[in-house]
């Protein structure tokens, strides 16, 4: 099935463009420049002290990135809270939970809606069973979250590495398969910001490091893959095996759902059509489509919008494999020498 025009096509045309200095992205470069100098004068501002970043007071580690887009911070902040948690340490997670049709600073639990709190927070609200907050200013989730949970001894920020006004402790950037493509910023290019940039850590999926990484930035490979299995809204798995001899309507509405559909089909899934929908995308003008009824299948991070609409829905979740190196970095750390 062809995607409809408002199905992320403007998206990848951007991505396109960003894989190359062609003609399109040097056409892009002036206003690149310009965005380059007004977020850098941002981050001047607290490097001056004209204004203050504040910290919460108990380690802080921010999980980020520098592109635009998809990169895996989120089962990377999964993964680092899991591993806080088998070293004895009482994390928390914070989120500014974008995408939310909310604006204030709230918890998400695993009963909240995707649209009060964002579909990332609810994600990682049901799968880590850690404390998680959201608020446009992560500080002041943060101070919500210690005051609701007082026994909390560090904090795990889901995105973040441009909001200079969280104070923090370690620094995590997460790149995914396609690096800091053609090298320049926003619009011409994906960056954020300029890479190479100060950072604890470097996270990466393809085959080497992000091009000009320096020596000094520690960098490990992660790798991602699909569960063999999918869960139903009450919660049971159903192997991917079984749906081998079915057709399948894959849907994703992430920044790259081309990457979760050839996930699919490297488990020998049919699919018979699939959809590409914005980011974040609240699927509430969502229809199934007409014609043969197709068992629907999704991302994790888009299952619990899809149920309101298709409760029969199977969602995939995705699995990381993180370089051990990376959590004995952490182990390392001054800041998580021991829980206190």
């Amino acid at each position: 099935m062809s995607a409809p025009a408002h199905q992320g096509t403007g998206s990848e045309r951007l991505r396109h463009i960003w894989r190359s200095r062609n003609l399109a992205a040097r056409a892009l470069w002036p206003l690149a420049a310009v965005y380059g100098a007004l977020s850098g004068l941002q981050r001047k501002l607290y490097v001056w002290g004209w204004k203050k970043a504040a910290h919460p007071g108990i380690p802080t580690i921010v999980v980020g990135n520098v592109i635009a887009g998809g990169a895996g911070k989120t089962p990377v902040t999964l993964a680092t809270v899991a591993h806080l948690q088998s070293r004895g340490f009482t994390p928390g997670i914070i989120s500014r939970g974008y995408g939310r049709s909310t604006n204030d600073c709230r918890e998400a639990t695993s009963e909240s809606l995707p649209q009060e709190v964002g579909d990332e927070p609810l994600l990682m609200a049901r799968a880590s069973g850690v404390p998680v907050f959201v608020a446009r200013q992560r500080i002041d989730a943060a101070r919500a979250l210690l005051a609701a949970y007082p026994a909390t001894n560090v904090l795990v920020c889901d995105d973040g590495l441009q909001h200079h006004a969280l104070a923090r402790d370690i620094e995590i950037c997460v790149f995914n398969n396609e690096g800091i493509g053609n090298g320049w910023l926003l619009p011409a290019g994906p960056l954020r910001e300029a890479w190479p940039r100060p950072v604890t850590a470097a996270l990466y999926s393809a085959a080497r490091p992000p091009s000009g990484t320096p020596a000094s930035i520690p960098c490990f490979h992660v790798q991602r893959q699909l569960a063999p299995y999918a869960i139903t809204r009450s919660g049971q798995r159903v192997p991917l095996q079984n749906l081998q001899s079915q057709p399948l309507h894959a849907l994703a509405a992430i920044a790259r759902p081309e990457d979760f559909f050839a996930m699919l089909r490297a488990q020998s899934l049919a699919l018979a059509s699939t959809e590409a929908l914005p980011d974040h995308y609240n699927f509430e003008s969502w229809k199934r489509p007409s014609g043969e009824r197709m068992q629907v299948i999704c991302t994790e991070k888009d299952a619990a919008k899809l149920w309101q609409q298709c409760p029969d829905a199977l969602a995939v979740p995705l699995h990381l494999h993180v370089d051990q190196g990376y959590f004995d970095l952490l182990d390392k750390h001054p800041c998580l020498s021991s829980p206190s």
